[in-house]
């Protein structure tokens, strides 16, 4: 993956051996490492940073929705184990890739802890995710897991192709139709705040992995943002997060309201801005596009309609 974390789904690698000199995924440093650090380093392998703002992001929704709270916290609890078992197969599955670059920060790569260990976890999180998620109603879990499918998939073959962007479109577009059909009686989603969803999904994709572009694209990968290249995707960025706050402030009934037309400006400054700083600030594509998606959550929790 790269030397800094990425929102899940992401990490597809060939996973060849690497060159001589380069760390084997399942080697331990020189010295060995105590087993505190191998917690850690097991810890800090499922991207917690992504992981755990994607759970709080569900776990806002579920509240939103009035699901109540013993019902908010089994959605929070199944779509945090699979963003764990989606961040753990991505850094087992890049280990290889990762040691061969010298990425730090990347604890199955720098032998901190091994990458049989990181598949391990990966596997036992996937394994809770399920029964989390069916408990949450068939429906609900059905699209949830389906999500979490998407997202393996992209971990270990659509990154490298041109299918890139599938997975987070169906990840974050399945996030609030999940929680729509958590409630009792399971009534659909509204449309609106699944198409919202989607297309910052696929802004996600685009603001994480354009800092990235040059070396993916040396690594092999040909995800649709390396196809753009850099300049085609800071050109592209913006529409998809202006599209998600423009669905949000026309699609309820009625006209749009301050609350809408005040999203439209902040989310216009978010979704230019970041592309704009881009080339001084490595990480502000994604910036802006988080600060995008918290404007449309805060549009969403205060009209009180975040799923249903």
């Amino acid at each position: 993956m790269d030397a800094t974390e990425r929102v899940s789904p992401a990490g597809f690698v060939p996973v060849d051996a690497g060159p001589a000199g380069s760390v084997p995924a399942d080697a331990p440093p020189a010295g060995g490492v105590r087993r505190g650090g191998r917690v850690v380093g097991l810890a800090l392998a499922c991207h917690p940073g992504p992981a755990l703002a994607v759970t709080a992001l569900a776990c806002a929704l579920a509240l939103g929705s009035g699901l109540g709270g013993p019902r908010s916290a089994l959605v929070t609890a199944a779509v945090l184990t699979g963003q764990l078992s989606v961040g753990w197969c991505n850094d087992a599955y890049d280990a290889r890739r990762d040691a061969r670059a010298g990425r730090r920060g990347k604890p199955a790569a720098d032998g901190t802890v091994g990458a049989g260990a990181v598949w391990a976890a990966a596997a036992v999180a996937l394994a809770v995710c399920v029964p989390l998620s069916l408990a949450c109603g068939v429906l609900a879990g059905t699209v949830h897991l389906a999500a979490v499918a998407a997202a393996w998939l992209y971990n270990l073959r659509l990154k490298a192709t041109a299918l890139s962007w599938l997975p987070y479109v169906a990840g974050f577009g399945a996030l609030p139709a999940a929680v729509a059909l958590s409630l009792p009686g399971g009534p659909a989603p509204r449309w609106w705040t699944v198409a919202a969803g989607a297309l910052l999904g696929f802004a996600a994709h685009l603001a994480d992995t354009l800092p990235d572009i040059a070396a993916d694209r040396t690594a092999g990968i040909r995800g649709l943002p390396h196809r753009l290249g850099d300049t085609g995707t800071r050109m592209l960025l913006p529409l998809p997060l202006l599209g998600a706050t423009a669905v949000l402030a026309v699609g309820p009934p009625g006209p749009v309201d301050a609350g809408g037309a005040a999203a439209l400006v902040l989310a216009g400054a978010g979704a230019f801005a970041g592309p704009a700083l881009g080339r001084r600030w490595r990480k502000a594509a994604l910036a802006g596009a988080v600060a995008v998606a918290a404007v449309d959550l805060a549009l969403l929790l205060v009209r009180g309609v975040a799923a249903t």
